[in-house]
């Protein structure tokens, strides 16, 4: 009898290898390749601090990515996540700031926006039938004037660490000021949130319904709707996702930047969450991404924003090496899906 020999080879056929996914190996090298290249070429690189920057930058994008990954499995995108965080965090910031709100009224608030424009943005994609691409471009601009017209054209600072409500900076970033905690000591608990985050969206798209119907409209979305899965509403559900984890980044942006909001801003921040998303294997044509790969992708992305800098480059190389790191992870997206097809 004729037996057929399996594709691949003996690294990539080692169960343990199929287990963690290949393209997950693959990211762990990088982000490990990384971190040893800047600490080499940089020896204030190798302190604690600049890992308190990385986890920093991580938040906010973390959060970005995870809604974005649920709306790139759909054969979707979300352009509006980087400017509509910034609008988010405006306007609960103004809340509190100008009007009196207490803290916790205005990370709701900041929140809510973020469902609403979630709900927009899938209504305008699974109602309206629009390109994905050209309904979150819409509504990434409307964000970024939004957010100047909420606040009058002003930045606007949330409650700082040792003022009236500046607990919320706590809940990302513990600061010891000498009472039971050495005075400076950072410990950045906000990781915790990130990864019980990545712990929760990972059954909701892996073991629910929610997230089998998402997959299976990104896969094929005709076969979904003769299946009989109601097609508008989990379509609109990866829109309605990535708006709340919006919101939750622009609570993680306010509450570990010391500095202010400034409105207008947020352009560009998309595409360091979809970068990360791609990067951690989210296929851009829809139907196939993990949510624990879109975390590893994230840190490549802040790796960069924080190492380039130690190593001599600015923005501008920043942007251009970002670049090339996304063309690699999109090509590398391309041949898999040759290779399945």
């Amino acid at each position: 009898m004729q037996t057929t020999s399996k594709k691949g080879n003996a690294f990539t056929n080692n169960p343990i290898v199929r287990a963690i996914g290949l393209q997950r190996i693959v990211v762990v090298l990088a982000v490990i390749l990384e971190a040893v290249l800047f600490s080499i070429l940089s020896p204030a690189f190798r302190q604690y601090a600049t890992v308190v920057s990385i986890l920093d930058y991580s938040y906010y994008i973390s959060f970005m990515a995870i809604g974005v990954t649920f709306c790139l499995i759909s054969g979707g995108n979300d352009l509006s996540v980087g400017t509509g965080m910034i609008c988010y965090a405006l306007a609960g910031g103004y809340l509190v700031q100008q009007c009196g709100w207490p803290v916790w009224a205005g990370m709701l608030v900041t929140i809510a926006i973020g469902l609403c424009f979630g709900v927009l943005n899938g209504a305008m994609v699974a109602i309206m039938n629009l390109p994905p691409f050209i309904a979150t471009l819409c509504t990434m601009l409307i964000t970024r004037g939004l957010g100047s017209i909420i606040t009058g054209g002003m930045a606007v600072s949330w409650p700082s660490r040792k003022g009236v409500g500046g607990w919320f900076r706590s809940l990302f970033k513990i600061i010891g000021t000498g009472n039971g905690l050495p005075k400076g000591t950072i410990i950045p608990v906000g990781f915790a949130i990130v990864l019980l985050s990545i712990v929760i969206m990972s059954v909701v798209l892996n073991k629910s319904k929610v997230g089998r119907y998402i997959i299976a409209i990104g896969s094929n979305k005709e076969a979904a709707r003769l299946s009989g899965v109601n097609v508008v509403k989990y379509q609109m559900m990866a829109y309605i996702i990535s708006g709340f984890f919006a919101g939750l980044a622009g609570i993680a942006y306010a509450a570990t930047f010391s500095s202010s909001v400034a409105p207008g801003t947020g352009a560009g921040l998309e595409l360091d969450a979809i970068g990360g998303a791609i990067i951690g294997g989210t296929s851009m044509t829809g139907g196939s991404g993990s949510i624990i790969g879109t975390l590893l992708g994230v840190f490549v992305m802040s790796l960069l924003k924080t190492g380039l800098p130690y190593v001599g480059l600015q923005a501008n190389w920043q942007q251009i090496i970002t670049g090339i790191v996304l063309i690699v992870a999109i090509y590398i997206d391309v041949l898999k899906n040759k290779r399945t097809a």
